[in-house]
C-alpha cells in the first residue's frame, strides 16, 4: 500500500510523477507545475474512483524534476509513449493502421504495404483507413513509377536466375533484379512516387503532359501514348485521395466523440488539399480526464512518432495551448498553428470528422455495452469465487499437445482485462520429457516460464521483456495431477502465485489444498471466461504441435526421394504448405517447382507407389 509522501520532501516546482505497482510496473504517468501540490492531491478522501483505483494499486511514486513546463511535457509525452502505463489514456489501437513504405535502406528500395512500428531509414506514407485502398492506389501507381514490390527473397531468386518477373513484362516493375535500370534512374521514380503520395501531383502531372506533347511534336507517337497511358493512371490514383480544399495546404483535424467509460477519435491528415490518410480508434477513459486534459494527451501520442504539419486543427483546445504549441514547434522545427476553425472551409472539414467520430462512436457502443460489462462482471465474480485478493486483471492459461508422446508442445495464452493478449502468447517444445507424460510436461513449461521471470526481474526496468509481469491468475489446462506439478514448480521457485486446474469434463476447478472441486453455476459470467481462456490455450496449443507434426511428415516423405534436396524442399513446401496439398497436386502442379523425372518420383511417394 502506498504511503503518503511527507509535503516537505516533495519539489515545489515543475516536473512529472510516475506511480508504479509492487512489481515497478508503470501505473500512471503525470505532469505538473508544482509536484508537491499536484502529489498531494492524490491522498485526499475525496478522489474519483478510477483515481483511487490506480492508487490503490500503486506501491511507490517517483517523480522527476525538469527546469520547465514545455521540458515537463515533452518528458511525461516521452515517458507514456516508452512505459505504455496502465491508467493512462492510450492510442492501443494505432499500430493497426496500414501504411505505404519506401524501404529507403536498402540499395534497391521497395513499396510495400505495412503495419506495425515504424523502422529508421523507412519512409512512410499514411495511415489508410482500409489496406485495399491504398493496395489499389499503389496499383495504379506502378504504370507510372515502376518500382519493385517484391519481397527481398523473391528479388534475389530472379537476380541470380537473371530472369525477370511478370510484373516486368507487364510494365509495373523497372526490372532492378535484372539490371534492366539504372540506379540514378530508378531513384528518380521513388522520389516521384513519393513526391506523389505526399500531395505534390499537380506538378507530376504538368510536367508527364509536357513529356507528351514533347514527344508528339517529334512524332514519337509511341512514347506519347505511354505518357497518356501514366497520366491516366496517376488521375485513377488521384481519385483515391479525396479533395478537401482549393488551397494547397498542409494541415491535420483532431475531432471526438465520448462517454464516461471512453473515447473515438478522429484524425484526417490533409497535405496540398487532400486527404493522404485517416485514422479513428477507440480510447478507454481509463483515467478521470477532461475533454482538454484527453486533447493534449492525444496530441502527445499522435505526434510522438510523426512529424505535425504546418496547422493541426482541433475540436476543442488542449489544457495548456501554448505550451502544447510550443512541443509541436520544437517535434516540427518550425512554427506550427494550433487552433480550433471558427468558420469556412475547415470548420465544415472539423463538422465531418466529428460526424465520423461520432458514428464510430455509436457503432462500437453497440459492442461495448454487452462485453465491457460481461468482462468487468467476469473478473468480479472469478475473484469472489476463487477467494482471490484482487481482481486477476492478467491470466495465464497453460495446455500440454500430444500424440502418444510425439512432438510434445505447450501453449501459453495471456488474457488482460478479460481480453486476450495475443503479442504475449508463448510456445513451448518440451525437452526434457521422453515419451509422453503430461504432468512432467507441465512441470517443465511453468519452471521455465517463471524462472524467465525471476531472471528478467533482476534486469533494469527498460530492458524487462514480456516475461517480467507476473500474472494474477494461473488455469492450467488438466485435473489435480497437472495442477500439482505446477503448483510444485511455483513453489520451487518461491513464488506465491494464485494458482487453478480446470478439467475438461465438467468444468471443475480445481484448487490446491482442496479436496473437492469447486463446479461454478452454469451461466455464471465467470465461468464463461475460464472456458474462453482455456479454450484459447487448447487452440493454440493443437496449432503449434499439427504445424510440427505436419513438418516432420513432408520431412519424412521428401527425405526419401531421389533429387530433393533442402533447396528444393522448402521450395516444395512454400508452393503447397502440406502434405494433403501435395498429394493433391498433379505431377504437373509437382513439375512447376521440381524437374520431372522428380516430380514423378514424387508423385508416386506421396501415393505409396514402389
Amino acid at each position: 500500500m502506498l504511503n503518503r509522501p511527507p509535503p516537505s520532501t516533495i519539489p515545489d516546482g515543475p516536473g512529472v510523477y510516475i506511480f508504479r505497482d509492487e512489481h515497478g510496473r508503470a501505473l500512471y504517468v503525470g505532469k505538473a507545475k508544482s509536484l508537491r501540490k499536484r502529489v498531494s492531491n492524490y491522498f485526499v478522501s475525496s478522489l474519483a474512483p478510477r483515481t483511487r483505483t490506480m492508487v490503490s494499486a500503486a506501491d511507490e511514486i517517483e517523480w522527476i524534476v525538469t527546469d520547465s513546463e514545455i521540458a515537463a511535457l515533452m518528458l511525461e509525452f516521452s515517458l507514456v509513449h516508452e512505459l505504455k502505463p496502465r491508467f493512462n489514456v492510450r492510442l492501443k489501437d494505432d499500430k493497426s493502421f496500414p501504411y505505404l513504405a519506401i524501404t529507403r535502406n536498402e540499395q534497391w528500395p521497395r513499396a510495400v504495404v505495412v503495419r506495425g512500428k515504424h523502422r529508421k531509414g523507412v519512409e512512410y506514407f499514411g495511415p489508410y483507413a482500409k489496406a485495399y485502398s491504398i493496395r489499389q492506389t499503389l496499383d495504379a501507381l506502378l504504370r507510372t513509377y515502376p518500382v519493385r514490390t517484391c519481397t527481398n527473397a523473391k528479388f534475389k531468386r530472379h537476380e541470380v536466375s537473371g530472369r525477370p518477373c511478370l510484373l516486368f513484362h507487364i510494365e509495373k516493375c523497372s526490372g532492378p533484379c535484372v539490371g534492366e535500370v539504372t540506379e540514378e534512374a530508378y531513384q528518380s521514380d521513388l522520389d516521384s512516387l513519393g513526391s506523389f503520395l505526399s500531395g505534390h501531383s499537380d506538378v507530376l502531372i504538368s510536367d508527364i503532359e509536357q513529356s507528351m506533347r514533347d514527344a508528339a511534336g517529334r512524332q514519337d507517337f509511341e512514347q506519347a501514348a505511354r505518357m497518356r497511358d501514366r497520366i491516366a493512371a496517376m488521375r485513377t490514383a488521384l481519385q483515391r485521395q479525396e479533395l478537401i480544399t482549393d488551397t494547397d495546404e498542409d494541415f491535420d483535424v483532431i475531432a471526438y466523440a465520448e462517454d464516461e467509460l471512453e473515447f473515438s477519435l478522429v484524425v484526417l491528415n490533409i497535405r496540398h488539399g487532400r486527404m493522404t490518410g485517416r485514422r479513428s480508434m477507440i480510447v478507454d477513459r481509463v483515467e478521470d480526464i477532461t475533454i482538454e486534459a484527453f486533447i493534449q494527451q492525444m496530441i502527445g501520442q499522435i505526434y510522438a512518432s510523426d512529424s505535425p504539419p504546418a496547422q493541426v486543427l482541433v475540436q476543442d483546445m488542449p489544457s495548456e495551448s501554448d505550451t502544447v504549441a510550443e512541443w509541436l514547434a520544437i517535434e516540427r522545427g518550425s512554427s506550427v498553428s494550433l487552433r480550433v476553425p471558427k468558420r469556412g472551409a475547415k470548420r465544415r472539414i472539423m463538422d465531418t470528422a466529428v460526424a465520423n467520430a461520432q458514428e464510430e462512436f455509436t457503432r462500437n457502443r453497440l459492442k461495448r455495452h454487452s462485453d465491457h460489462n460481461a468482462r468487468a462482471q467476469a473478473l468480479r465474480s472469478l475473484q469472489s469465487i476463487l477467494g482471490l485478493e484482487k481482481p486477476p486483471l492478467r491470466i495465464e492459461c497453460y495446455d500440454i499437445s500430444t500424440i502418444q508422446g510425439r512432438h510434445t508442445v505447450a501453449s501459453m495464452v495471456v488474457f488482460e482485462d478479460g481480453l486476450p493478449l495475443k503479442n504475449q502468447y508463448r510456445r513451448f517444445k518440451i525437452r526434457t520429457i521422453d515419451g509422453q507424460d503430461d504432468f512432467a510436461a507441465m512441470e517443465e513449461v511453468i519452471s521455465r516460464r517463471f524462472k524467465a521471470y525471476l531472471a528478467e526481474r533482476e534486469l533494469p526496468l527498460e530492458d524487462q521483456g514480456r516475461f517480467s509481469y507476473p500474472p494474477g491468475l494461473v488455469v492450467i489446462d488438466g485435473g489435480k495431477g497437472q495442477l500439482g506439478r505446477a503448483v510444485l514448480a511455483i513453489e520451487r521457485l518461491g513464488l506465491d502465485i494464485p494458482v487453478i486446474g480446470l478439467a475438461k469434463k465438467l468444468e471443475e476447478v480445481f484448487i490446491p489444498g482442496n479436496a473437492e472441486p469447486i463446479i461454478i453455476p452454469r451461466g455464471e459470467e465467470a465461468l464463461y471466461l475460464l472456458q474462453r481462456v482455456r479454450d484459447e490455450a487448447h487452440r493454440f496449443a493443437i496449432a503449434y504441435h499439427r504445424s510440427l507434426r505436419d513438418k516432420s511428415m513432408v520431412d519424412s516423405i521428401l527425405d526419401d526421394v531421389p533429387g530433393v534436396g533442402p533447396g528444393r524442399k522448402k521450395q516444395l513446401i512454400k508452393k503447397f504448405g502440406s502434405v494433403k496439398r501435395m498429394r493433391n497436386a498433379s505431377i504437373a502442379e509437382l513439375g512447376e517447382v521440381v524437374p520431372g523425372r522428380v516430380a514423378g518420383e514424387l508423385y508416386d511417394a506421396l501415393h505409396g507407389v514402389n
